[in-house]
Formats: structure tokens, sequence, C-alpha cells
């Protein structure tokens, strides 16, 4: 194993040689500081990254390795973090030049999983002003690029998330999710990304439809996460009862067998009823993924547009009070240094009254109510995770207009509010220039039911076209 293929390995593989002794996590991070340094002023995905503390982090993880004593399952894996979980010591400017540079007092609830677990936290990734940009554009953070193309977006809001994945800066990223901020980036970045079901992943402070969940290039790897993300913590009040998952046990069929998914019935989801429509190339791919699932054995079905203008106009106006509301609670020196963009998407609200602002709290409820009622129906939903490739890095969104800021997460905003697991994995390549872009097929489960989802998630990476190559070096304009 050369120290170049080290950095690639994936978490399962690396506590696997951890424990036969081909080498050390001190190996592997040695070298991943080479590997960031090689890729990071390409990409800028990096937040608060300190080699020296990864170094003495490995060096802790090595010995615990050599005394036969491994902490827990992360022991050694590298791990990031994204910017607004709090780590300890650590501001969390939330991506934006405005907010105050205070040192964190604890971490998170996943921050602290994955301590208590012995991974090695690399370091944070970066994020857009208040989490609230579908790209890597911020006030504070230098604008993150997309490694198969670094003239386009890894997405948002977990941008550094999805860059680093795909980079290959270890085998684990942690992102979060409200609408679509895990599984959008992942998506366009070529990576598994996977929101759990609401209340799955104690997070702190909790909001409707916030998550957390894992990124990596394969599912196993997002399996291994949840087994310590999942665990609980009495500061997210809204988490789910303790539960013993399998989390690692993906039905593998026996001696590499084929896979058989009969019996289950999947609904595919081509037009969300409002948004970008998917575009020819993302059509196909998802078109030709669900052939691959019935000709496994699932009961492809078409299912008809579930959500409706109304709901997104309406949680748009809540969403727009709230980010209203915190910048108005900025001195107005720090308000100037939010981006241009999400003040003028905040600036309407100023005029909303409040009967126009319960109405859109309830087509939350709404969305989730529509949700609910589509995935009963199936035991899982299959559709693109966004309708277009990666654009432009230098764009808040594919639109890039304030006035209509959410026209691509009409497949992944549902899952959000109705509190249902989905997954995206890729499945396909888009034309594009230098090189193809990612397309991503999102996969959605009833309500809490994250072990069945993984299990499937895995089956399709059994049964998909062989992927092409990672990037192995930067490329595009800004390379």
């Amino acid at each position: 194993m050369t120290p170049r293929e080290l950095p690639l390995l994936g978490a399962v593989d690396l506590t696997h040689g951890y424990r036969r002794g081909e080498f050390t996590p001190l190996d592997v991070a040695h070298a991943l500081v080479a590997h960031i340094a090689r890729w990071e002023p390409h990409i800028q995905a990096l937040y608060a990254f300190d080699a020296e503390a990864l170094l003495e982090q490995a060096r802790s993880s090595a010995a615990r390795w050599h005394s036969g004593r491994p902490q827990g399952p992360l022991d050694g894996v590298p791990v990031t973090v994204k910017e607004n979980i709090a780590t300890r010591g650590t501001p969390v400017p939330l991506g934006c030049a405005a907010m105050p540079l205070q040192p964190a007092l604890a971490d998170a609830p996943p921050a602290a999983r994955l301590r208590e677990a012995g991974a090695l936290i690399v370091a944070k990734t970066t994020m857009p002003d208040l989490g609230m940009l579908s790209s890597g554009l911020s006030s504070f953070h230098a604008l993150s690029r997309n490694p198969w193309d670094t003239g386009k977006t890894p997405g948002g809001s977990s941008a550094g998330a999805a860059a680093a994945a795909a980079a290959g800066y270890g085998p684990l990223h942690i992102g979060t999710d409200i609408g679509g901020s895990i599984r959008l980036p992942a998506g366009w970045c070529g990576v598994v990304g996977f929101k759990p079901s609401a209340g799955r992943v104690p997070i702190h402070p909790p909001y409707t439809g916030r998550v957390a969940g894992p990124l990596a290039r394969s599912v196993a790897d997002v399996a291994l996460a949840m087994a310590c993300l999942s665990r609980p913590d009495v500061r997210d009040p809204t988490r789910l009862p303790a539960q013993d998952i399998a989390w690692t046990d993906l039905a593998e069929p026996a001696d590499d067998g084929d896979v058989r998914l009969d019996g289950l019935r999947i609904g595919l989801l081509l037009d969300a009823g409002w948004g970008l429509p998917a575009d020819t190339a993302t059509q196909a791919a998802v078109t030709a993924a669900a052939r691959r699932l019935q000709a496994a054995g699932a009961l492809v079905e078409p299912l008809a547009p579930f959500t409706t203008r109304a709901m997104i106009d309406g949680l748009d106006r809540f969403w727009r009070l709230r980010a209203w509301l915190d910048l108005q609670a900025l001195p107005e020196d720090r308000r100037e240094r939010v981006l241009p963009y999400i003040r003028a998407w905040a600036e309407p609200a100023s005029g909303y009254s409040g009967s126009q602002v319960f109405h859109g709290q309830a087509q939350m409820a709404a969305l989730r109510d529509a949700a609910a009622g589509a995935s009963e129906a199936f035991d899982f939903i299959v559709s693109p995770t966004s309708p277009v490739p990666a654009f432009a890095a230098e764009l808040a969104s594919p639109l890039h207009d304030p006035a209509r800021p959410f026209e691509h997460i009409a497949f992944t905003l549902p899952w959000n509010m109705g509190e249902q697991p989905a997954i995206t994995l890729p499945c396909g390549m888009a034309p594009g220039a230098p090189r193809p872009l990612p397309i991503g097929l999102q996969i959605s489960g009833r309500r809490h039911d994250d072990l069945g989802l993984l299990r499937l998630a895995r089956a399709w990476e059994r049964l998909r076209v062989p992927l092409p190559p990672w990037p192995t070096w930067p490329s595009g304009p800004e390379a």
C-alpha cells in the first residue's frame, strides 16, 4: 500500500488494516496531510485544518492499536465535520463573515460520538452563509469547488464535506441537511450522502427538518458511521428512542450471488410537481436505474407529483422571515457583511403579515403530510437527487435568483419535512467539459426504516454499471 493510496481507503478497510498491522493511523495521517496539500489549494474544502493536531490524534490512536485496545469502531479513521457542527475550541461562524468568532465550549452530539469512537477529526468543512445556499459561496470561507471540475460548485450547504469526500480526504465526512444539504452536494460530487430519519442522529441545536448524517464513497462506510452517530444524546429533545440497529448488516447475498429485490414496491418520481424539470441526461440515468431495480425483481411503478407550488411558497415565506429576524438581530455593520444574495432573499419578509407567516408554516405541515402519504404506497421511492448537474462555482444556485431560490430542491425537500430517510448514490455521468459530471440517484424510505434503505442502497451499488475513476488531480479553469 503506497502513501498515495492510504487516504483513499474506506473506513472498513482502514480498520481491517490496523487490526492486521499492515499500516498505522499515523501512516494514514501523514499520507492524508500530503494528499490535502496537493488538493486543497484547488477546492478549498476545509476550515480550521491543523496538521499537527491531526498527527497527534493519530499517534494516540496508533498506540491504542499497538496495545490491542482500540477505543471504538472508528479508531484511527479520518473524518471531517461540517463547520456548523460544533467542535470544542473552534469558532462556528456558520459560513458567514457577520458572525462573531467565539470558540465552541463543547462538541455537538455528532462530534462527541466521533471522538468517543476514536475517529481522527481532520478538520471542519466549509459551508455557505447561514447554510442557506446549495453552493460553496460564502462571505467567510474561500469559494469551495467541485473536484470533478473546479469550475463547478460542489453544492451545499455541506459544500466542503462533499468536495472532501470526492477528493479523498479520508473516508467519512459529516454534514447536515434541512432541504437537501447532504444529498445535493453528494449527488453533484458523485459520492454517497445519507439523510437519516429525523431524530435518528442527535443534533444540537435541533430545528424542523434538520438532521446530521454521513457522506462517503460507499454505503458500507455510511453504515459504519451511523453505528456511532446514532447513539443517544440528551441534549437533543427531538431524538428518537435509543434502538439496537444492526447498521453494518447490509444483507449481502451469500457467496456473491445475484442481487434479488423480489417483492419490493418502488415508486419512480421523475416530476416533482414544481421547480426545475429534470434535464434529459438526469431523466435517462434515473430511468435506467429504475429498470435495473426492476430487472432484479422489484415492482417499479410511476409516482405522480405529490407536492405543490403553494407548499414551497409557504415554506419559503417562513424561512425568509426566520433569516430576516436573524439578520435584524445583528449590528448594522455586521449585517452588511452577509452575502448580498442572502440579504436580498430575506428582505421581502420585512413586509410579511402575521397571517402570511402562519400560513407559510402550515405549508410545512402540508409537505409532511404529502410525503407521508406518498411513502405509504411504496417500500421505497427513487428519483433524481437534483434536476440538473453541478453549476458554476460562483453561483448561489442553478438560477442564481433570490426571488426563486429553491427551484432545484423539489426532489430532496419533501423527505426533510416528512422526516423519512433518504440517500443519494452515483448513477451516471452527464456530458460536460472538461469532463462529465456526476448524476445522483435519490432513494427514500419509510419513516424510521433507515436500515432497510441502506440495504437497498447497497444492493444498488452491486447492480449499477461501473463508475468512472475518481478524480486524481484537479481539472477545470481554476486548476
